[in-house]
């Protein structure tokens, strides 16, 4: 698959969570992603006057800071969404295994959320559970990035017949 049908095809599955993404559908489409934000970012930056460079690291890769980013952002977060659930289902895994991180952080600011309504006395326990819970947020991230960069399962599984990749 090439990097314009790759795009090709994940706007025309803009909203599509079912069936499978090969791996160069997903990781095209996500370079195109990545290159247009810099693009709009840089063009944000020359029509409005928004700083494209930041001091964070790596804040190049997000460049929402204009109108133009922002409506991009908007425009696209469905169809990736959509490209790694359906990638996820290519490595034999549930879409929901890509929102690994964000039920991790739901869950971090509950439980800071209601941590002054615990007695003190298991603090220290609290404490502990929220170090392993921290732990489990830092590398959630890198496994569902391994996740998604895992050869297609061979043959057709739960979500479908293998996506035809061409040479």
């Amino acid at each position: 698959m090439s990097f314009s049908d790759a795009i090709r095809t994940c706007f025309q599955k803009y909203a599509t969570f079912s069936g499978r993404a090969s791996r160069p559908e997903y990781w095209y489409f996500i370079l195109f992603l990545l290159l247009a934000s810099l693009v709009l970012g840089a063009v944000d930056g020359m029509l409005f006057g928004n700083d494209v460079v930041s001091a964070t690291p790596f804040s190049f890769m997000i460049s929402a800071d204009g109108p133009l980013g922002s409506l991009f952002n908007l425009a696209t977060v469905i169809p990736a969404l959509a490209v790694g659930w359906r990638r996820m289902h290519d490595t034999g895994r549930s879409g929901l295994f890509l929102l690994y991180p964000l039920i991790v952080i739901v869950g971090i600011g509950t439980f800071t959320a209601f941590f002054h309504l615990l007695p003190w006395q298991l603090e220290g326990v609290l404490m502990l559970a929220m170090m392993g819970a921290m732990l489990i947020l830092f590398i959630s991230p890198l496994l569902v990035l391994w996740w998604l960069s895992r050869p297609s399962q061979p043959g057709a599984n739960d979500w479908g017949a293998a996506p035809q990749v061409a040479p």
